[in-house]
């Protein structure tokens, strides 16, 4: 991440900003529904934004940012697993770094930056669309997802975020945040600030939930830190006489990814965890759901799975 008063920073969003633009130049987008079709939508009320010199050069802010940045909440902490791909040490800029493989104390003094309109609407280090609207952040080692509080210590203004990037990557610098949580903690215009930046660990993500049961207040529900072990995974049985409706989710070279999406599936709907199975084929596991009573069901259950989870089922007979 390249950050001098007047330069910017690299996020994990340079380095797939070539994918990310492959697939938008093969994706279609589908025929709008008609005026009258269109649900009404409340639209966010936009002002200028500041335009500072403190972001690279083809960055920063839109012309036009919404009203509301004041007031974006903070993200709610939530014990969440840790995406695996992302626990392998890797080498950006020349540099080498080890990211932490769990969710133990951490607390440390550097400079912030922020990235902008320029990785808006990329995918983050862990395949996630980064929102510069949203609380979120980007760091070179800590566990992704996870929680931090970021406190400016010029200002003593603090924040929580969720880290779901890698970056910076440029010598010097702690973190990079999104717009919004750059504009609450003050240092939009400036570019960059000396933050305070503590990682939430499970034990204060828990004692946090506590207190906020006891005022009363709803409590964000909690996944485990880690992917359930063992994994359930059986071989693709023979055919049958009677071939039964499936429907498949997805093919994954390990089960601790099919069973990341199925904890999705488990925690998202409605669906019995009996219906849920990874099957082995030949080393690919395969996250199938069923059977249905029918493949008119099945079909229907897909197009119920494919706006929850934003996957594409197919229907599969065994």
């Amino acid at each position: 991440m390249i950050r001098t008063p007047f330069l910017r920073s690299t996020p994990a969003c340079w380095l797939i900003a070539a994918l990310a633009v492959a697939l938008s130049a093969c994706s279609t987008r589908p025929a709008q529904p008609t005026a009258s079709a269109q649900p009404a939508k409340t639209v966010p009320a936009m002002v200028p934004s500041v335009q500072g010199g403190g972001y690279y050069k083809d960055d920063g802010p839109h012309a036009l940012v919404p009203s509301h940045l004041d007031h974006v909440p903070d993200a709610e902490p939530r014990i969440e697993p840790i995406y695996p791909p992302s626990l392998r040490p890797y080498t950006v800029m020349g540099q080498r770094f080890v990211p932490m493989t769990s969710l133990h104390p951490y607390r440390e003094r550097g400079k912030a930056s922020w990235y902008g309109r320029k990785f808006h609407g990329n995918l983050t280090a862990i395949g996630e669309v980064y929102d510069m609207y949203a609380m979120t952040a980007a760091h070179p080692t800590l566990p992704l997802p996870s929680y931090v509080r970021v406190t400016n210590l010029g200002n003593g203004r603090s924040v929580i975020v969720r880290v779901n990037d890698r970056g910076p990557f440029l010598r010097g610098r702690l973190i990079d945040l999104s717009y919004a949580a750059a504009h609450r903690l003050g240092y939009i215009e400036a570019g960059s600030a000396e933050v305070e930046v503590e990682l939430l660990t499970p034990e204060i993500i828990t004692a946090m939930n506590r207190e906020r049961r006891q005022r009363g207040e709803a409590v964000v529900h909690t996944l485990p830190t880690v992917l359930p072990q063992p994994v359930k995974v059986t071989s693709v049985p023979a055919p049958g006489d009677e071939a039964a409706a499936y429907l498949q989710l997805g093919a994954f070279d390990t089960p601790a990814n099919a069973a990341r999406l199925m904890m999705r599936l488990r925690d998202e709907s409605d669906l019995p965890i009996e219906q849920m199975h990874v099957l082995d084929e030949d080393g690919r596991y395969r996250l199938q759901v069923g059977p249905f009573p029918s493949i008119a069901e099945a079909r229907s259950a897909a197009g119920r799975l494919m706006m929850l989870l934003e996957v594409q089922p197919y229907l599969v007979m065994r």
